[in-house]
């Protein structure tokens, strides 16, 4: 199984074919945020689900009271670069509204049960996390 960088080199030399299908049959992305205290590029592999015409992704980082480094940056910045498999695209990201979420939370849970889980290990609410194509 592919994790951290490995995951990420692999996926974008490989437009996906390596790594985009992931575990449990679920598949990932490669989201890349600007570093709100370095200035640089960071790419993280995140399972995502389409909805619409957008994606959905969640900032769980496994139900640890503090959030996931991407998600921070992207408070700072909300542009930011996606690749799924072969197609690479700037969005703008955002957290769910608190209307939106219960639906995209349930879409995101039936591709990754785990993260009803994660919600219940910490006092943090998990946002999920809405990519807009620009």
């Amino acid at each position: 199984m592919l994790f951290g960088k490995e995951h990420v080199k692999r996926y974008q030399e490989t437009d996906g074919e390596v790594g985009h299908e992931w575990e449990k049959g679920t598949t990932t992305l490669i989201l890349t945020t600007t570093g709100r205290k370095s200035g640089e590029q960071r790419s993280t592999p995140l399972i995502y689900r389409p909805y619409g015409d957008d994606v959905l992704v969640v900032a769980s980082k496994g139900g640890s009271d503090s959030p996931p480094l991407w998600y921070l940056n992207i408070q700072a910045d909300p542009e930011v670069h996606v690749q799924v498999k072969g197609d690479r695209y700037t969005a703008r990201a955002r957290t769910a509204t608190p209307e939106e979420k219960p639906e995209m939370w349930r879409r995101m849970a039936e591709v990754w049960p785990d993260y009803d889980e994660y919600q219940t290990k910490t006092d943090r609410e998990i946002p999920v996390v809405v990519l807009e194509r620009v």
